[in-house]
C-alpha cells in the first residue's frame, strides 16, 4: 500500500468546525482560500495559535496546510483549526500523541454558549425587580 496523499483532521470549538488537510510541502498555510494574515487580520496571536501544533512537533516547514472552516467567530475558528491540525498530525504519526496531549491540543474545548431561559432576558440576566 502506497503512502497517503494527505493527512486530515476535524477540529471543533463552540460552533466552529474546521476541516484540515496536511499535504507534504513547503509550509504554506491556507484558510478558506486566503493567507492566515488576510483571514485573521492583525491578530498575530491567532496566527501563532493555529501553527502551534506544527511548531511543537517540528513539522512547520514540512507540510502545506489547507483549511476549510465555518461557523463561530474568528477566535473559535482559530481554536477549531488548532484542534484540527493536531488531529491531522495524529493521522500522520500516532507517536506524536503524548506531546500533543500534554500541550492540550487534542482536548476538545467543551465550553458552549448557554441557552436563553424562559422568563429571563438572556441566559442568566433577570428582568429588573420592582418592589412596588
Amino acid at each position: 500500500m502506497d503512502a497517503k496523499r494527505y493527512y486530515q483532521g476535524t477540529g471543533r470549538r463552540k460552533t466552529a468546525v474546521a476541516r484540515v488537510r496536511l499535504f507534504p510541502g513547503s509550509g504554506e498555510f491556507v484558510v478558506n482560500g486566503k493567507n492566515p494574515a488576510d483571514y485573521f487580520g492583525p491578530r498575530d496571536m491567532l496566527q501563532r495559535d493555529i501553527r502551534s501544533p506544527l511548531t511543537l512537533t517540528d513539522n512547520l516547514d514540512g507540510f502545506n496546510v489547507l483549511v476549510k472552516v465555518r461557523g463561530g467567530g474568528v477566535v473559535a475558528q482559530a481554536g477549531a483549526i488548532r484542534h484540527g491540525v493536531a488531529r491531522a498530525l495524529l493521522d500522520l504519526d500516532a507517536g506524536l500523541r503524548p506531546s500533543l496531549k500534554k500541550a492540550g491540543f487534542l482536548t476538545r474545548d467543551p465550553r458552549m454558549k448557554e441557552r436563553k431561559k424562559v422568563g429571563l432576558k438572556r441566559a442568566r440576566k433577570a428582568p429588573q425587580y420592582t418592589k412596588r
